[in-house]
């Protein structure tokens, strides 16, 4: 037999780009039964999974790597169950994070797009992405992504921009689509509208400013009003007030006067407004507030835009006209203290709207877009939701998604950019006409005047994304990879996109495809730092996953991540945890060694007889706590079997990361700190029982990696590699003939029904367990070396024969002297000289002279009785004064707890000291 030995650590570095190339190479990654293939089986039904396309711009952040390991192990898991499986990979055009990477790039050679053109910049951006837009695909990889590659996507693809232009045209003809004036989120730098996903809102320190709205009839009465934006002032169409208000309601009706513009306007009552904000009073903008829009809509207010869309003062701000937003506003105020319009200031924390990408307030103003009528698009997703078609995890978001859906607003999908999909509508210079079409007309539709314009605006981002999951696969095409793969499995995101991406594409799925996108949403939550705290460069608490990868492994990362999560929930991480789950993967790794040495010990059998020769190879297949089979065996077996039926549960209910709680804590706690103790003594006693102790070490171990492949699947393929060549080779080499090449492939542990035989064997082991525990608790508190072995006496009617049984497995775990074990039904004089210990039904007898010398023992006795009756006394005093009487209840009842406490300890102690004395 060849020697198969592991390094003695596992060197990630040496093994995470190795084993990643073999999984490549060999095609694992691409779904069986494929139809492309002629023995294609269409009734066989696929699990797949479009990947969340991350940005091209992108670098590996901790939402990547949370969502690229979650949809990693869904994926492994199905594959291992042999399920055809796919995982399409791709990443998105990103339309303003890229047009600034190269906007940036053009800055720096003192130029910029309007200079060299939209032609130019277009072939930059092209070469830009070709050059950068691998990163964050390799860096993907580095996770152990077991995407199909071959499959891999850009949502400017040739075919993907074809399909863009389908769905844009299908909606333009079905007349969801249309162009006017709305108000929209406006970016002054990036000069475009952004979407609200790309709007931040941050708490920041501002100013409440608080002025007189005189009225208009020249009694000087006012409406005091506060704002944090005086500058939009110059652009008030309204005074509100709640009309239930007893303050303000004989102004309703009546007209009021823009400060220093002189302008009258309505005063006007609407619910809206809360009374016990600021005043009570609010100041109406409709063309720059979302929610003065919505109530200048319900009053038919004046839409004045004051400002333009570099965010400077337009006409209709008089004096002010041309100034920055910002300037206009000190200039305005510091004009209305002149005209004793201004009441106070107070400092005050508010909600500021900023972009995503630069960081500037952005403004809400009045644009002329393109938009999508979304509510009939609404009404079949929302049903698709409703009716059990499209399942939700964790099921409360379905509240949330209800109440966007059955609010939905129209859908703003032009961006004033050049890099993305370009809208396919075209303007006819002769005869005004505007049309949509799927292919670059040459002529008017119309008039056939070849003189004509295509729109400049380019898609929303978040439109492409939309059709992702069946554009990907092929469409409008009815590819063989749609017609199998579609409609996908699994949409596997955050939560904090469920409108924005989630709702669209189920929207998009069901209009331009007749059926929903997928079946099932699993929602993750945002990665925190340890003390729940987003994570953030500017707060100092940002993890770099590269980093930690570098420097403790993707494993380790992985299994971070995946244990903290739960649906739905944030996950707060930390790096002592990941570093105690690197732990864990050298923990698996050191177990494996022994198993791999084990079996090198049980190749040749006594009197230098093999194996093969003495016969126990044919005794492979024993039953289940049968023959052959120790206590010890029959336990690691049945808890085994139980925790593979607790992870198929917990998998089929999405809770992955108690799964992996449960594989981490059997593993570490039962099998390597249990069984594997236990078999060194059974693998020393030679002959058939250390063939089959090295049996269960191989199935257990197989199985505990199988198990753990989903989670970390670097370290257990490296090890599954090395203990399948090992076996090729050995006694135990038929175990292996159904195994495959490779873990990422090996069928998943299959749930079996719990067995009759199993309870008891578990019971009877627990109560073993329960005696070492307490055992080697005494022997800790007594500070005993671990090499002293020590007599005791066992008394149990019931469990006599079992713990004669186990008497080798007590005496090596518990630290007992095997020769002075005595076992007893019954005892009627307890032995002298001894403490005594209860396990459950059983007395176990430890002799205290075999534990401690009876003087220190006895000195540190009286000291310890001294201090406990020393604080009783000081405990009995204080509660026997007045303090019992005047200090609250719940103080005084922690005192009496104190006591009571003291007083049990010195019983304690008074009772071992009598026990020393005899």
């Amino acid at each position: 037999m060849t020697k198969h030995t592991l390094p003695k650590t596992y060197d990630f570095k040496d093994t995470e780009e190795r084993i990643y190339k073999m999984w490549e190479e060999d095609g694992y990654f691409q779904p069986i039964n494929d139809p492309h293939h002629p023995e294609h089986d269409p009734t066989i039904e696929p699990y797949v999974i479009s990947i969340p396309p991350p940005n091209v711009t992108g670098k590996l952040h901790l939402g990547h790597a949370l969502f690229v390991s979650m949809e990693d192990l869904m994926i492994r898991y199905h594959r291992m169950q042999g399920i055809p499986t796919l995982w399409v990979p791709g990443s998105d055009h990103a339309g303003i994070a890229t047009q600034l990477k190269v906007e940036q790039a053009l800055r720096k050679e003192g130029t910029t797009r309007e200079e060299i053109g939209r032609e130019e910049f277009l072939e930059r951006t092209w070469a830009w992405k070709e050059e950068y837009g691998g990163h964050i695909t390799n860096q993907i990889r580095r996770l152990g992504a077991s995407c199909d590659w071959s499959r891999e996507r850009f949502t400017l693809d040739e075919d993907l921009q074809r399909a863009v232009r389908e769905a844009f045209v299908t909606l333009w003809e079905k007349g969801l689509i249309y162009r006017g004036p709305r108000l929209i989120n406006w970016s002054p730098s990036l000069q475009t509208a952004v979407s609200d996903i790309e709007v931040e809102h941050a708490e920041e320190e501002g100013t409440l400013y608080y002025f007189k709205y005189m009225l208009a009839d020249g009694t000087g009465e006012y409406i005091p009003v506060a704002t944090t934006r005086p500058e939009t002032i110059l652009g008030d169409t309204a005074v509100a007030v709640h009309p239930e208000d007893e303050r303000y309601q004989q102004f309703i009706g009546k007209k009021a006067l823009v400060p220093i513009l002189g302008r009258e306007i309505p005063v006007i009552a609407d619910e809206y407004v809360t009374r016990e904000f600021g005043t009570g009073a609010l100041k109406i903008t409709p063309a720059h507030d979302p929610n003065d829009y919505e109530i200048g809509l319900r009053h038919n207010l004046e839409m004045i835009s004051m400002l333009d869309k570099s965010a400077k003062v337009t006409e209709a701000g008089g004096p002010y006209q041309g100034q920055d937003r910002f300037e206009a506003r000190k200039n305005l105020w510091e004009d209305m203290r002149e005209a004793g319009l201004v009441l106070k200031e107070e400092a005050y924390v508010h909600q500021v709207p900023r972009a995503q990408r630069g960081g500037e307030i952005i403004e809400p103003i009045i644009s002329t877009q393109w938009f999508v009528n979304t509510k009939p698009l609404a009404e079949k997703a929302l049903a698709a939701v409703r009716d059990g078609d499209i399942e939700i995890v964790p099921e409360h978001f379905k509240k949330v998604y209800y109440n966007w859906m059955e609010n939905i607003l129209d859908w703003c999908i032009s961006r004033q950019l050049w890099w993305g999909h370009r809208i396919p509508v075209w303007y006819c210079d002769d005869c005004g006409e505007n049309f949509a079409s799927r292919e670059d007309p040459t002529a008017c539709v119309d008039c056939q005047s070849e003189n004509l314009r295509q729109d400049p605006d380019v898609l929303d981002t978040w439109f492409s994304s939309g059709l992702w999951p069946f554009s990907t696969l092929g469409w409008p095409e009815a590819t063989p990879d749609l017609n199998y793969f579609y409609p996908t499995t699994m949409m596997e995101t955050g939560y904090d996109i469920l409108f924005f991406w989630v709702a669209r594409m189920i929207m998009m799925g069901l209009e331009f495809t007749g059926e929903v996108p997928f079946s099932e949403v699993y929602l993750h939550g945002i990665i925190r730092d340890e003390h729940g705290k987003k994570m953030s460069k500017s707060f100092g608490n940002a993890i770099d996953p590269l980093e930690v990868m570098d420097e403790l492994g993707t494993d380790a990362l992985r299994f971070t991540l995946l244990v903290g999560s739960t649906p739905g929930n944030d996950t707060n991480l930390s790096l002592e945890k990941v570093e105690a789950n690197r732990n864990f993967a050298n923990k698996v790794w050191n177990a494996s060694r022994y198993v791999l040495s084990a079996l090198e010990k049980v190749t040749l059998g006594g009197e230098g007889q093999t194996w093969e020769k003495s016969g126990v190879k044919a005794k492979r297949g024993r039953g289940a706590g049968g023959e052959g089979w120790t206590l010890a065996d029959s336990w690691i077996w049945a808890r085994l079997q139980n925790l593979i039926r607790s992870v198929e549960r917990l998998f089929g209910n999405h809770q992955y990361g108690e799964a992996g709680r449960q594989i981490y804590a059997f593993f570490w706690s039962e099998f390597a700190d249990w069984y594997l103790e236990i078999s060194k003594g059974q693998i020393a006693q030679g002959g058939d029982r250390a063939y089959y102790t090295v049996e269960t070490l191989i199935r257990v171990l197989d199985m505990c990696l199988r198990l753990l492949h989903p989670f970390t699947p670097f370290v257990t393929e490296e090890l599954w590699q090395h203990l399948r060549a090992a076996l090729r080779d050995s006694p135990y080499a038929g175990m292996i003939e159904d195994w495959p090449e490779a873990l990422i492939v090996a069928p998943w542990p299959e749930s079996r029904p719990e067995e009759g035989w199993e309870e008891a064997k578990v019971e009877d082991f627990s109560l073993v367990q329960e005696i070492i525990r307490i055992i080697r608790n005494l022997r800790a508190e007594k500070n005993v070396k671990p090499g002293h072995c020590i007599p005791a006496v066992f008394v149990s009617r019931e469990y006599g024969d079992l713990l004669r049984e186990q008497r080798e497995t007590l005496a090596a775990l518990a630290h007992l002297d095997i020769e002075e074990l005595s076992f007893h039904k019954t005892m009627t004089d307890k032995p002298e000289g001894h403490i005594a210990l209860v396990a459950g039904p059983v007395e176990i007898y430890l002799p205290l002279a075999g534990l401690v010398d009876p003087d220190e023992e006895r000195a540190r006795l009286k000291k310890e009785l001294a201090e406990a009756e020393g604080q009783i006394q000081r405990l009995e005093g204080l509660l026997a004064s007045q303090f019992a009487e005047k200090a609250p209840q719940d103080v005084v009842r922690k005192e009496r707890d104190k006591l009571a406490a003291y007083q049990e300890t010195a019983q304690t102690v008074q009772e071992q000291l009598a026990m020393l004395a005899d």
